[in-house]
């Protein structure tokens, strides 16, 4: 009888696991994006500030902030899609949250504030 109780919930087990399914996420701002800033001054010459977002399929994303080639902040974020409008949260942080729209051009694809202002270009 042991036997066929554990046969039973190895079973139940695998029909169970077998069963759940993880939806494929294939959202179009899946991938690298990226911001380049220089600034000039006269005393320090040209400071390079590139931001780095990796947007992945779990919703969950990386953030990296370069000063010149060094990295000088970095940290996860979560984001989400709603009616075109993506929001980029970085919890245990201080940085807002953004709200982006992804725009497509021949060129390049864009993510724009909703004023229009770029917010990052895809790698």
């Amino acid at each position: 009888m042991k036997k066929l109780f554990s046969f039973l919930a190895v079973f139940a087990i695998i029909f169970i696991s077998n069963c759940s399914e993880i939806p494929e996420n294939n959202d179009p701002v899946l991938g690298i994006w990226s911001k380049t800033e220089i600034s000039s001054s006269h005393q320090d010459g040209e400071t390079v500030h590139r931001e780095e977002w990796i947007f992945n399929d779990a919703f969950l994303g990386r953030y990296h902030s370069y000063i010149d080639a060094s990295i000088a902040f970095y940290t996860d974020f979560s984001w989400s899609e709603e009616n075109g409008v993506y929001t980029i949260e970085y919890s245990g942080t201080d940085i807002p949250k953004a709200e982006v729209q992804l725009n497509k051009s021949s060129e390049t694809d864009l993510l724009e504030y909703q004023n229009g202002n770029l917010f990052a270009r895809r790698e």
